[in-house]
């Protein structure tokens, strides 16, 4: 098999791994398991933790140490293994140190997955610009299987999810083993500080005036990109207990319906050249926040019948919504750092919006969920969306009067080739 077919496989089932329990399991701790918002909001906010420093110090083994092949084969066999106690945990405090312990070990494969593919095509004479894009468009068609499998083998609101997850990590684990040696390149010098080998000297950008003003707005569009993923599928599930909607399918199929977020992403990346050119960095990160506003609102507003048209569109809307502000926004840190620190300036914009936005917003969605939208067990969906779309909106106007930045068409031009 070319090499290019088995970059393929790996980044199809990277995703699919996570795609299987991702949107879910909200489903599962408040239908199955009867968990508040804020129980489930700490779960879940394991995501950004983890990224706050797992990509960092996997990055520093896989430079030093360990083949990265490899090391990522054992971050996933280990993350395979941890998913198989989450159906046996009935505490959720335990379960926040389960999918803490599985997320220690996803995460820093996400990265990791795109460095082996870069250093493989690189070695062979590819063009990374021209072939990369292909094989990782496979990952969000793995995500999308993934939540297909789990909605259609029934498996949404149990705990079948994870053993799915499970058998297949697995595999992927001991797939990777075959794939072509990466190893270590030792690009940082023995003589690099600890600081510095984490990539923390990206910090100082932050007595920049203008990088510093985006990444706080990084950190709070960060708060809102998990919110969807986090209570998209419980919202469209809770439709069962109104009669009228009980049956339909919106309700039976609901991570079907919340799949199509996911294939708006592929074709919402493939236009994000035209709008860079024709908008500007800023206005495309404008776009996004925009977008985000209706990805919340048309929830809000949306049901099963007469509604489910803005359902629909709130899935279509999410693609440029999260696309338009990590693209853009990493580009515009491309254009707006100095090479020495560019890596590490690229860790710190995924710090600020994967990382602390992301935990951030988990943690004060699910208390405000159920300080301020729960009555009597039930969740006011309506009102929580609106909350959502409101805060969304406040950044964007919030943007586009304090953040400045030239459009600047020739910048961009040397950045894509």
């Amino acid at each position: 098999m070319n090499i290019k077919n088995r970059l393929t496989i790996m980044s199809f089932l990277q995703f699919f791994v996570w795609g299987a329990w991702l949107l879910t399991i909200g489903t599962y701790c408040f239908n199955a398991k009867g968990w508040t918002g804020a129980q489930f909001g700490a779960i879940f906010s394991t995501l950004g933790l983890s990224s706050l420093f797992m990509p960092a110090i996997t990055g520093i083994i896989a430079d030093k140490w360990l083949n990265a092949e490899k090391l990522y084969g054992i971050l996933h066999i280990l993350y395979g293994l941890i998913l198989l106690i989450v159906p046996k945990v009935d505490d959720p405090n335990t379960l926040y140190y389960v999918i803490f312990g599985a997320m220690i070990c996803y995460m820093p494969t996400i990265s990791l997955s795109n460095s082996i593919a870069y250093n493989i095509l690189k070695r062979d004479g590819f063009d990374v610009v021209k072939v990369f894009p292909p094989i990782r468009v496979w990952g969000t068609i793995g995500f999308i299987v993934a939540m297909w499998t789990t909605n259609l083998t029934g498996s949404k609101a149990n705990a079948n999810q994870f053993y799915i997850a499970s058998l297949v990590a697995i595999i992927l684990g001991v797939y990777s083993f075959s794939l072509p040696k990466c190893p270590p390149e030792r690009t940082i010098s023995k003589d690099a500080s600890f600081m510095e080998q984490l990539g923390l000297n990206a910090f100082k950008l932050f007595a920049n005036y203008k990088m510093a003003l985006f990444f706080l707005f990084s950190l709070c569009l960060g708060a809102a990109l998990q919110l969807t993923n986090m209570y998209g599928d419980s919202f469209l599930d809770d439709f069962k207990h109104i009669p009228q909607y009980a049956d339909s399918f919106v309700v039976k199929y609901s991570t079907i319906i919340m799949s199509i977020s996911q294939i708006s992403e592929t074709v919402f990346i493939l236009t994000i050249p035209f709008f860079l050119k024709r908008f500007g960095i800023k206005n495309v990160m404008l776009f996004s926040m925009l977008a985000w506003v209706l990805r919340f609102g048309l929830f809000g507003f949306g049901n099963p019948s007469d509604g489910l048209w803005m359902i629909i569109l709130s899935c279509i809307v999410y693609g440029m919504a999260f696309d338009f502000f990590n693209i853009s926004g990493s580009l515009f840190v491309e254009t707006s750092t100095d090479s020495s620190i560019r890596s590490s300036a690229q860790g710190l914009f995924m710090m600020m919006t994967n990382g602390f936005g992301a935990y951030i917003g988990s943690k004060v969605s699910g208390y405000v969920i159920d300080t301020y939208f729960t009555h009597d067990g039930n969740k006011d969906w309506h009102n929580i969306w609106l909350s959502f779309a409101v805060y969304s909106l406040v950044i964007a106007i919030a943007f586009s009067i304090m953040f400045k930045h030239k459009h600047d068409p020739e910048a961009l031009v040397t950045v894509h080739h």
